[in-house]
């Protein structure tokens, strides 16, 4: 008898443990393709490396920050996937002076906490985004705006403005509600904005999760999948197998070195796109020894950038020589400094600086980086650098380098124009955010100043010529790639599209039939 019943309990207890298997095999990650109903899955899990520091598009200049806002909030003009600003929350509008900018807003547009929007939210939000020191660089354009009616706004410039409608694309510009801004809401842990998706909830060091807002004012591009999470997986090859195994259905930064094995499963899909991504060893130009300019350019010139990108990326991608992007307009190679040892040891040498008491500690925040300052510590140990490497996770890497807590870190900015990019990383307004080499050099503030005012495209192109000449003389930092763009994802997603700046609208991605 009593075996008996050990029999049946074995029985029962062999059922659960199917049935849980089976659950299992039906949970929100990759595998099953429908949803609860039987029609097409509404659900997605995507994998990223880093873990945004704030859900506010106000208090952080981070990539990983970003992602969450294109989200969660909308704004004025968004960038098109040719990197075109294109009106989003405005219905249209007019230059009407070399000073003055008239804007009609759309009407009907729902916040996720159920008001609409109106010129005063626009206001507020803009004056508001002027006081964070993380993203005002974006909005210093702004001279003032007002509230024409309910549904128009004027914003006038300081000058003629050929920046304008590119800044009202970033999330510093951001359009949130006025009453939550008034009450003091913590946007960085809350966000209410007018995005395609609403926030959930955040696992700290694990996941983010978002739901499709039924009431999206763009009804061309309303989300198709109605679940997101954002699972956060720091390191690359993690991230691949969670891909291959199905736990996850798309990967943001994909691993260089597990390219060529996703690209062999028929059952993924990679993606590969050339970016305006410009990596570099960031130098603290305020330390001793990194303030010497020859000192920094004997550091550029005995960095192998060549090998940097076959250890760090895999091949996948170009060695990168001049202090800007290659393919934004403006840039050139004159006056860079190439890979050259010899030339190197005399910059050294001409620099007056004893190498062994330049102190180079080089932070990273994520493998990708660490494996490129690997390759920077052996060549600058040539010059009898002694340098070390330092990890650190990315909110702490971010406020550190912001500070100008440090004297190396590898780091990297992306932006749509060469003005944008100029401004955020070289302009000494930018000091305390986005110029993080504390670079404040009279001559490039003017040349910057000086594209900005001038309207006229191919004028501005010689201007920016010139910026980047003068700042590959000075060589704030050591340039070292733009890496290729990857994207992985189960092939029966569709509607995936990327911008040169890694910009993805998730509202358009959908499941195959």
């Amino acid at each position: 008898m009593r075996n008996r019943k050990l029999r049946l309990l074995s029985l029962l207890l062999a059922t659960v443990m199917m049935l849980g298997l089976l659950a299992g095999c039906n949970s929100s990650g990759g595998g099953d393709k429908k949803g609860s109903d039987g029609g097409k899955k509404d659900s997605i899990v995507i994998a990223t490396m880093s873990e945004t520091p704030s859900l506010s598009p106000y208090d952080h200049n981070a990539t990983a920050g970003s992602y969450m806002n294109l989200l969660t909030y909308s704004t004025l003009f968004n960038t098109d996937v040719e990197m075109n600003p294109q009106p989003n929350l405005v219905e249209s509008y007019e230059n009407t002076s070399e000073t003055e900018w008239v804007f009609k807003l759309k009407q009907g547009v729902k916040f996720h906490n159920g008001d609409e929007m109106k010129a005063e939210d626009v206001v507020a939000s803009i004056e508001y985004g002027k006081t964070c020191a993380e993203v005002n660089l974006y909005n210093q354009c702004v001279d003032t705006i007002e509230a024409v009616d309910e549904y128009t706004i004027k914003i006038t410039t300081p000058g003629p403005s050929a920046v304008l409608l590119n800044h009202l694309c970033h999330h510093g510009n951001a359009i949130v509600p006025k009453k939550l801004l008034d009450e003091g809401h913590d946007f960085a842990t809350d966000p209410v904005g007018s995005g395609p998706y609403k926030f959930v909830s955040w696992k700290r060091g694990d996941s983010l999760e978002f739901e499709a807002f039924e009431d999206y004012f763009d009804k061309d591009h309303m989300p198709s999948i109605k679940h997101m999470t954002w699972k956060i997986i720091p390191e690359g090859s993690s991230r691949t197998i969670a891909l291959e195994a199905g736990e996850v259905d798309f990967v943001v930064e994909v691993e260089a070195m597990d390219a060529e094995r996703i690209e062999s499963n028929s059952d993924l899909t990679l993606l590969q796109h050339d970016s305006t991504n410009h990596m570099w060893m960031m130098l603290n130009n305020e330390k001793p020894g990194l303030s010497n300019v020859d000192v920094r350019r004997a550091i550029n010139s005995v960095v192998n950038k060549e090998n940097i990108v076959t250890v760090a990326l895999n091949g996948m991608g170009v060695a990168s020589y001049s202090q800007t992007p290659s393919n934004l307009e403006g840039a050139t190679e004159e006056k860079s400094e190439k890979y050259d040892v010899e030339q190197a040891k005399k910059y050294m040498e001409q620099s007056g600086v004893d190498p062994s008491t330049i102190q180079l500690s080089i932070i990273c925040s994520n493998d990708q980086k660490k494996r490129a300052a690997e390759v920077i510590q052996s060549d600058v140990a040539t010059l009898g650098i002694d340098a070390t490497i330092e990890s650190m996770d990315l909110a702490t890497y971010l406020s550190t380098t912001a500070e100008g807590n440090y004297t190396a870190a590898i780091g990297n900015y992306s932006a749509s124009n060469m003005l944008s990019y100029l401004t955020g990383v070289y302009h000494s307004k930018s000091i305390g955010g986005a110029n993080t080499t504390r670079l404040n050099d009279p001559e490039v503030d003017a040349l910057i100043d000086q594209a900005a005012a001038t309207v006229d495209p191919e004028a501005r192109e010689v201007v920016l010529k010139q910026a980047t000449v003068r700042l590959n003389e000075l060589c704030s930092q050591a340039t070292l790639y733009q890496s290729v763009l990857l994207r992985a994802y189960d092939s029966d997603l569709q509607g995936v599209a990327i911008n040169a700046g890694g910009h993805i609208r998730f509202e358009d991605i959908s499941w195959k039939a």
